[in-house]
């Protein structure tokens, strides 16, 4: 018999078993990037700057007093997802290929959701952070970019759908080889000329002092940009600052590049060395020990992982997407030397430009996740 046991703090039994639990589940998987155990926790004990206008709970799951699963049910105050529909996100989702357990996690998280009024559920997403979204259904045979865009068995899509989920939006995941990589010469003829008219400049750095300057017109533009193609919330000054932290904590500035248009920042490419095997080894936890194995990894590694490229609506079609790819092509083919492969993470289906610009750049999409959703029935 499934037993679920509601988690209230990290310290606790359920706490530290929903910690463990997908660290023993991928124990044995050659694909799975484990993300830092101090962060779940955090996110566990409420302590995450999201949750200063969210409300979430977390559940783990037992068959015979064994730990087979959890998840993690958010509701956040700043949605932008739907003005007709009080929405919360399922996140953080793991379990073994077990129906029952699978069905009895959702149904704990969905009562939590119906007690507080929500008629939607959506996920899996984290409403804040680097976590990815959606469940992997296609790409098994890959390792996770970082903890960027998650790994999952692939038992776990039939898990959701057999528990009344059905697909929302999928999200690619495409592979430029950078030995190959050529930019299509319409590409360089729009760059050329955009350049010349002198309004986009694109900004760089040298430095992660300077980088930290740019923390909130970043983060505007991602409410802008990314914020609304995925339907993530929107970002508060602290989300932002804390966001910043962990990606200062990885980043190259070198690899970050800054759009603007007479001065405005208007769009951004966001390139990280791929540290994933690192990742692996320091098995979730930090320590001087893992942070020497981060940097040495991000010094070694031959792999990319871009993480974010995009520019304002009102902005695209003036010649700064050519600017962004011009600088795409540039980070690919001079950032680290024999460079193999530059993954561009989780560009959501809906994103008809994006999508038809990473076929016009010869990108291999070779991973997809998919985000689900259910209505509930309130009280």
């Amino acid at each position: 018999m499934i037993e679920i046991v509601e988690v209230t703090r990290p310290g606790s039994s359920a706490g530290r078993d929903f910690v463990s639990f997908p660290f023993e589940l991928y124990a044995n998987s050659p694909y799975w990037v484990p993300p830092f155990k101090k962060g779940i926790r955090k996110i566990i004990a409420k302590h995450h700057p999201m949750f200063d206008h969210a409300d979430g709970m977390f559940f783990t799951a037992y068959d015979g007093g064994r730990a087979v699963g959890r998840i993690g049910i958010i509701e956040n105050e700043m949605s932008t997802e739907s003005q007709e529909l009080r929405t919360a996100n399922f996140s953080l989702f793991d379990c073994v290929e077990n129906d029952d357990a699978a069905a009895a996690l959702f149904e704990a998280a969905e009562e939590w959701a119906r007690q507080r009024g929500v008629n939607e559920i959506v996920g899996p997403r984290f409403s804040s952070g680097t976590y990815g979204l959606g469940v992997l259904i296609e790409g098994f045979e890959h390792r996770a970019a970082m903890t960027m865009s998650g790994y999952n068995y692939p038992y776990y899509g039939r898990l959701i759908e057999r528990a009344g989920y059905s697909k929302k939006r999928d999200y690619v995941s495409a592979t430029i080889d950078a030995k190959t990589f050529r930019m299509p010469d319409r590409i360089t003829r729009i760059a050329a000329v955009t350049e010349k008219r002198g309004h986009f400049q694109v900004l760089k750095f040298s430095s992660k002092r300077d980088l930290k300057k740019m923390a909130g017109p970043i983060g505007e533009m991602h409410n802008q940009t990314l914020g609304q193609a995925n339907g993530v919330n929107h970002l508060t000054e602290r989300e932002v600052n804390a966001l910043r932290k962990d990606l200062l904590a990885i980043a190259d500035p070198a690899l970050i590049k800054i759009l603007t248009y007479d001065a405005k920042v208007v769009g951004f490419l966001f390139t990280f060395h791929d540290v994933s095997a690192a990742l692996q080894k320091g098995t979730g936890r930090i320590s001087p020990l893992s942070i020497l194995r981060l940097m040495r990894e991000a010094k070694k590694t031959k792999d990319l992982v871009v993480n974010g490229i995009g520019i304002l609506p009102e902005y695209q079609g003036l010649g700064g997407n050519a600017l962004l790819y011009k600088e795409l092509g540039r980070t690919v083919r001079e950032s680290v030397e024999d460079a193999r492969n530059a993954e561009l993470v989780q560009v959501a289906e809906t994103t008809w430009l994006m999508m038809s610009d990473l076929e016009n750049l010869g990108a291999r999409v070779y991973k997809k996740h998919r985000m689900y959703e259910k209505q509930l029935q309130t009280p």
